[in-house]
């Protein structure tokens, strides 16, 4: 059984560490501990330079709810025309009515300006009110995956719902698990929901190289270590893919 890893990138490093493991394809996006936003178009630029895997780029312009104002709206086409103009081989996305269904209208004018990138509806999908109508809102639309833990706060814990979408979807659509998988589950869950794609971040903390520590200053959240970051790991990249080589 052949199954695909995405790695979440959340940074140019993490996504040259992707690439040193050979992941097949990276989300890029930024702000990963907020769930997300847009990455600058520096780092978009870069890693298109510096990567010869498939690069997929999150369109989110701020972290909260996926209910967006006109401005916002407007900004998020803006990112979709930069990546399509930057040769970004697809988009992740997604844009929700304040009743908690998807907001076909406005999803399917960004898919239009997005083509002939492919086009992922991310985990705005978990804060539908119906999974199951979202699901076929979102074939519709012509989407060729949705990122999903299940609408539940792990890919484990939503992987009876996985299941269920993997087998509604069909050959339809993927449906890509994504959500605290690791290394240590991905077996177990890629078995039970029959998914062929799954989304992880395969994170590990790197220390900072800077010699002179200032801990009296803070530039975020008091008390957190600013000398130490989160970053996709290599190793644990290729450990994933070799338990995926398993299957």
């Amino acid at each position: 059984m052949n199954c695909l890893l995405e790695v979440c990138a959340g940074s140019l490093q993490s996504a040259l560490h992707a690439k040193a493991g050979c992941a097949h394809r990276i989300e890029l996006c930024d702000n990963l501990s907020e769930g997300g936003t847009t990455p600058s178009p520096g780092t978009i630029r870069m890693v298109k330079k510096l990567l010869d895997i498939p690069v997929f780029v999150l369109i989110r312009p701020r972290p909260g709810d996926f209910l967006y104002s006109d401005e916002e709206f407007e900004s998020m086409k803006e990112d979709v025309l930069f990546c399509k103009g930057h040769r970004v081989e697809g988009v992740v996305l997604g844009v929700l009515h304040a009743n908690g269904t998807v907001d076909v209208e406005r999803c399917a004018a960004l898919i239009q300006l997005a083509r002939p990138m492919q086009v992922t509806f991310h985990r705005a999908f978990d804060r539908t009110r119906d999974p199951f109508d979202a699901l076929e809102d979102i074939i519709h639309l012509g989407c060729e995956r949705i990122l999903t833990s299940g609408q539940a706060a792990s890919a484990m814990e939503g992987s009876d719902m996985i299941m269920e979408l993997v087998s509604r979807a069909g050959p339809r659509i993927s449906i890509m698990p994504g959500s605290g998988v690791s290394e240590d589950n991905v077996i177990g869950l890629v078995k039970k929901t029959g998914a062929r794609e799954v989304h992880a971040s395969l994170r590990s903390p790197f220390r900072s190289h800077m010699q002179f520590w200032n801990d009296q200053v803070s530039m975020g959240k008091p008390g957190a270590d600013e000398y130490s970051r989160l970053e996709t790991d290599s190793e644990r990249v290729k450990i994933f893919l070799s338990r995926l080589n398993d299957l």
